[in-house]
């Protein structure tokens, strides 16, 4: 008489799949989302220093795997927000800096000064999370004067751009900057009133020094309020036609 064969054991643990556009790793590797729009193909960058590969996912803790978005997200593929395609070598800094003036220089028509700032602003918006504290670059113009073009041309080059225009609403907003840690492209953004009762302001008082989240009360399945913290912290390119105005005390 044979003896039965056990039943297999179904009870392996459940794998949690998180969509990340970057992470820092407990050892000190980076993991950085890249998209390759001919081939459609999103996925991971990992490595320090000069050496790194790429991987379709990366799993970090037990039961936590970081997945890469969807190549058919919506997002990218209305390019409300840019990713690289892959890392590239760029030789030594002063040549990384030359290469992106002469961009500037070629596609936008800004003063020798301004060109200089904004190549460094560059730089900065992909190095930002080493600081605590960040300016905004902003270009102020009447309707005509190329603001668009600047931020079309500056932002093409800073970390992770996610493009918007002043009649954005702040729900979107401030869940695609946390979700995508990157440079805020801001258009248009003339607004009534340039204090806290202008929600699209707010992420831009709270975005330039860390640990100043914009706080937001959501309904969860159990139709509870859950409380949620959303960072908005990061580089921002601003553009808008007159003078941001505080609003008066009378």
């Amino acid at each position: 008489m044979s003896t039965p064969t056990p039943p297999e054991n179904n009870t392996k643990e459940k794998v949690r799949s998180i969509p990340t556009a970057s992470a820092v790793l407990p050892d000190g590797e980076l993991v950085e989302l890249v998209y390759d729009p001919e081939a459609r193909e999103t996925q991971f960058v990992r490595g320090v220093g000069e050496s790194w590969n790429y991987q379709p996912a990366v799993d970090t803790r037990p039961g936590e795997r970081l997945v890469p978005y969807s190549p058919g997200n919506n997002l990218l593929v209305h390019e409300v927000v840019l990713l690289p395609s892959g890392p590239e070598e760029y030789g030594t800094e002063p040549e990384l800096l030359a290469r992106i003036r002469e961009f500037i220089h070629r596609y936008v028509d800004v003063s020798p000064v301004f060109e200089e700032l904004s190549a460094y602003y560059v730089l900065l918006s992909w190095l930002y999370d080493c600081f605590h504290e960040l300016p905004y670059l902003r270009v102020r113009g009447d309707y005509g004067s190329g603001k668009t073009r600047f931020l079309l041309v500056v932002g093409a080059l800073c970390y992770k751009p996610i493009f918007a225009s002043g009649a954005s609403t702040t729900s979107p907003l401030f869940r695609i900057i946390d979700a995508f840690r990157g440079t805020l492209i801001l258009d248009e953004s003339d607004f009534r009133l340039s204090d806290e009762r202008a929600e699209i302001v707010k992420i831009l008082n709270n975005g330039n020094a860390k640990g100043f989240p914009v706080l937001r009360t959501e309904v969860n399945r159990s139709k509870e309020f859950d409380p949620r913290a959303y960072a908005v912290f990061g580089p921002k390119l601003v553009a808008t036609r007159g003078y941001f105005k505080a609003r008066s005390s009378k």
